[in-house]
């Protein structure tokens, strides 16, 4: 296998090596979260919860303060992080309804593709929310292509969130327990069959929808979208976490029994809606579910890393945590999040959150823990997720060829602390785009509102161009766009130049 290159050269430079094992490369697992927002962990300044194991992560890892996903919304930020290019250059890669198709081209190089060409085996447990199979999906056959036809060896997912119906989980290409006898259908249009839904039968609801999320009931809990058969498939949402990480330790143990790199995409629904932590989390905060969630969120944390002990492969793996998009309160249910936030601040001192252009929508968590080889403390880098296919090809010894990855940039010093430079431009994404350029935020003028009103987020939109300081002005609340017009207008043109730019790559 390739040596790592200039990787190695900064390394030996910094006193930090990579390891000689595994054929010199390290295990791999990116622990996805959802929903989580900057101020929501305690080694990110939380101080109504606690999350003692992801703490130890920042405590002996890299804790990133200006890392990003590419979206403010959930699917598009996979995308993204899976192929190493922006979504928004791609039609059809909005939130996904739960029976949407595959979204991924399988002819598009992904960053499991990636792994498993430097001789990992690649699994993904937890939520996927980028579509199975053919348009029209039927859950009760083979649903292909996806996750296998995308560069992962083993696959356990929920199909798409939560709160979007069907509820069943699919281990491969297939519906896990489904009974034939009692085939699913699914609709996100008019009603089918004969299930209750939250909107004529709220008597039957555990958990009461605060707007939308009134359709088929599943587990007590009223989700968007119509659901009839699979019963004996259906999840319990109280079990998930359980499950993830119970699917994710035998992945482990395979790869260790194999003597193979593993990399091992774990994707939480933890914190997303519905909030329905299991019992022995419930009260574990002052925050209601919202909290106990995050605590849940940390206990998975926590077993994985206490798995990677057991198994001698904790020294030589390379951990990266972050999340999906910025936080959301009240995203659909009456969970007591909004009464119980106290002063509990989600996105820390960004403005907005999730669906929002503003830092509070893409500026997430993210820490990246390597023993012995991640320099610990604090990196004001800037960075992606998109930049994960390209990082993690350089450290791995892969050669990308043109077209893959076409968005991706090699940010692999920065990663493992050898550098506080990362990308010199960075574009955000929520319902349009944005640039930043060092410490400087450009928002285009844009139509719509001002305020999703449901969830109570800013939005970002203006009729003016909005130029941001973040450095003096984290809170994005000082528009300079009128003292700094030419720079306005420079960065105007370099937003033009990504959007229209050949490594578009289209399909």
């Amino acid at each position: 296998m390739k040596r790592f290159g200039l990787a190695v050269l900064a390394a030996v430079a910094t006193g930090w090596m990579l390891p000689a094992a595994w054929g010199d490369t390290p295990n791999i697992l990116l622990i996805y979260t959802d929903d989580v927002g900057y101020g929501d962990l305690s080694c990110y300044g939380a101080t109504r919860v606690h999350t003692p194991h992801i703490d130890r992560l920042a405590k002996e890892g890299l804790r990133f303060t200006d890392a990003h996903c590419s979206s403010a919304t959930c699917t598009p930020s996979r995308y993204s992080l899976l192929t190493g290019r922006y979504a928004w250059r791609k039609k059809g890669t909005g939130v996904a309804r739960g029976n949407a198709p595959l979204i991924i081209d399988p002819q598009r190089t992904t960053l499991a593709d990636v792994l498993q060409r430097a001789g990992y085996r690649t699994g993904v447990v937890g939520k996927w929310h980028l579509g199975l199979g053919q348009a029209p999906v039927d859950f009760n056959g083979v649903l292909t292509p996806g996750p296998l036809e995308l560069g992962f060896d083993y696959a356990f997912l929920m199909p798409a969130t939560g709160d979007r119906v069907p509820c069943v989980y699919v281990e491969n290409h297939h519906v896990v327990n489904l009974d034939p006898h009692d085939p699913i259908q699914v609709s996100f249009g008019k009603p089918i069959g004969d299930e209750p839904t939250g909107k004529n039968h709220p008597e039957l609801l555990k958990m009461l929808p605060s707007h939308g999320h009134n359709q088929t009931i599943i587990n007590g809990i009223s989700r968007i979208g119509y659901m009839t058969g699979g019963k004996r498939a259906r999840w319990k949402d109280e079990e998930m976490a359980d499950l993830f990480v119970e699917k994710a330790i035998a992945f482990l143990q395979s790869c260790r029994k194999a003597g193979q790199p593993f990399f091992l995409y774990f994707s939480t629904h933890d914190i997303h809606v519905p909030r329905v932590p299991h019992p022995r989390f419930a009260g574990a905060t002052p925050m209601g579910p919202r909290g106990d969630c995050l605590v849940q969120l940390d206990w998975c944390v926590g077993r994985l890393l206490e798995t990677l002990d057991q198994l001698e492969m904790a020294d030589n793996t390379l951990i990266i945590f972050s999340s999906d998009n910025g936080p959301v309160v009240d995203d659909g249910y009456q969970d007591q999040s909004v009464e119980k936030l106290g002063d509990h601040r989600p996105a820390g001192p960004w403005r907005g959150g999730k669906y929002s252009i503003f830092e509070g929508g893409t500026r997430v968590p993210f820490i990246v823990h390597w023993a012995g080889h991640v320099r610990p403390g604090q990196s004001r880098a800037l960075i992606s997720q998109v930049d994960l296919l390209a990082s993690l090809a350089a450290l791995t010894g892969v050669q990308l060829a043109r077209g893959e990855g076409p968005d991706s940039e090699n940010v692999l010093t920065a990663l493992l602390g050898q550098s506080q430079q990362g990308r010199d431009y960075l574009v955000e994404h929520a319902r349009g785009i944005a640039l930043r350029e060092g410490s400087w935020k450009y928002i285009p003028p844009r139509k719509g509102p001002k305020r999703n009103a449901n969830v109570n987020i800013e939005l970002g939109n203006a009729a003016e161009a909005q130029l941001y300081w973040l450095d003096q002005d984290p809170g994005e609340r000082i528009n300079l766009a009128r003292q700094y017009p030419e720079r306005v207008n420079a960065m105007a043109g370099k937003l033009r130049y990504f959007q229209e730019a050949p490594r578009a790559n289209p399909e």
